[in-house]
């Protein structure tokens, strides 16, 4: 099998393992313990937090300022992110291109009479950031929280948050990002973005699924979702995962101290992916093709064939990618990042993306698009003869 579907999870590092390995062999850890195993599992943190803090650019030792709490994941710290920033009562803002995570639960907070408004894109899934002040300013409530991916899962367009800050700052509004796609593809200051709120999660950068992070800026207020423990200022309480922090924070130094040379090489694999295939089919749509995009991620509509049927057969031939999100991918609604982007059914209804990692080879690429290309083929010749 040749995977090409890294934006969905990506193989864990094996330094990673040895790491998280280490932490499980050296006995019981609970770090809320006051014995000896408790502290050494409480330092085994502290550490892990520093090295975290070095990674993305932001103190995390300093009375008052940023908070790093950690979580299971992308969805729990979106969902925290949604529903403990700002006022219960203040309005709320999104792209409409948003993780599912982000999206769903802004719904499910619609529903409960909570005042959203969607921020549009362009063709290319680029959110409208100039529409974005005077959104904020027709908001009946207070608008008191905005959340913008810094990359799409999909098509891997990047989105101009360094002006949604700047945006959000001068209209005293907070603003959350989803980083967890862009962690390991391009550099990421936090001190830099000056955000409120930002989500990663390990395994979209080789490290272990179940632990993320909620970055909170400083002075941010955080309601919780969970109750019945102190852990974490109570903010995220919990017995906290150890191993998978140690592991996380792992993933994360790796990821930073090799971006240079695995950004560059992603990029030219996605380069000679996309080229490739368009050699031989000039018919495909490479979505987010002139705009700034992550290096891994190519998102690509077959016009003639549909996207389960091409998911299937590729899947068959050896080759696993994705219809979209990975949290939705096993549903049959269309992309709703593509209907944002209003492009036409034929290509919301036959794309597929692919996404490379730092583990990917060259060899590996053209073997996926000989696999691809003749699974298309086929599909094609096989609906000119049923038509």
């Amino acid at each position: 099998m040749i995977y090409l579907d890294n934006n969905a999870t990506t193989a864990i590092d094996p330094r990673v393992t040895d790491v998280i390995a280490d932490v499980f062999n050296s006995g019981p850890a609970n770090a809320s313990s006051q014995h000896g195993l408790g502290r050494v599992a409480q330092l085994r943190i502290d550490n892990a937090t520093d090295s975290i803090s070095v990674c993305l650019d932001t103190p995390l030792d300093q009375p008052g300022g940023p908070r790093f709490l950690f979580t299971s994941g992308g969805t729990e710290s979106n969902n925290l992110a949604i529903t403990g920033l700002a006022e219960p009562l203040s309005a709320i803002i999104i792209s409409r291109i948003e993780h599912p995570s982000v999206i769903a639960i802004a719904e499910h907070l619609l529903a409960l009479g909570r005042e959203i408004h969607w921020l549009d894109v362009d063709e290319n899934g680029v959110i409208n950031i100039d529409e974005l002040p005077q959104l904020i300013a027709s908001c009946r409530n207070r608008c008191g929280l905005v959340s913008i991916m810094s990359a799409n899962n999909e098509t891997g367009v990047h989105q101009p948050i360094e002006k949604a800050a700047l945006i959000c700052r001068q209209a005293g509004v907070l603003l959350h990002v989803d980083a967890t796609q862009s962690i390991g593809k391009v550099p990421l200051s936090l001190t830099k973005l000056d955000a409120s709120a930002v989500t990663i999660s390990a395994h979209k950068f080789h490290g272990p699924c179940g632990i993320g992070g909620l970055w909170l800026g400083s002075g941010v207020r955080l309601r919780p979702l969970f109750h019945g423990g102190e852990q974490q200022l109570e903010s995220r309480p919990g017995t906290e995962p150890v191993a998978l922090i140690c592991g996380m924070a792992e993933a994360l130094r790796i990821a930073t101290d090799e971006l240079v040379t695995n950004r560059q090489r992603m990029r030219s694999l996605r380069d000679q992916f996309e080229q490739s295939l368009r050699a031989e089919h000039s018919d495909l749509v490479i979505h987010g093709a002139t705009a700034d995009r992550l290096p891994n991620t190519s998102y690509l509509s077959f016009p003639h064939t549909d996207r389960q049927s091409m998911l299937m057969s590729l899947d068959l031939a050896g080759v696993a990618c994705s219809s979209g999100s990975a949290c939705s991918s096993g549903s049959s609604p269309p992309s709703h990042v593509l209907i944002a982007m209003n492009l036409p059914a034929k290509l919301v209804l036959s794309a597929l993306r692919f996404g490379m990692s730092k583990f990917s080879t060259s060899e590996e690429i053209a073997d996926a698009v000989y696999r691809i290309s003749r699974s298309y083929k086929h599909l094609r010749n096989k609906k000119d003869v049923e038509n």
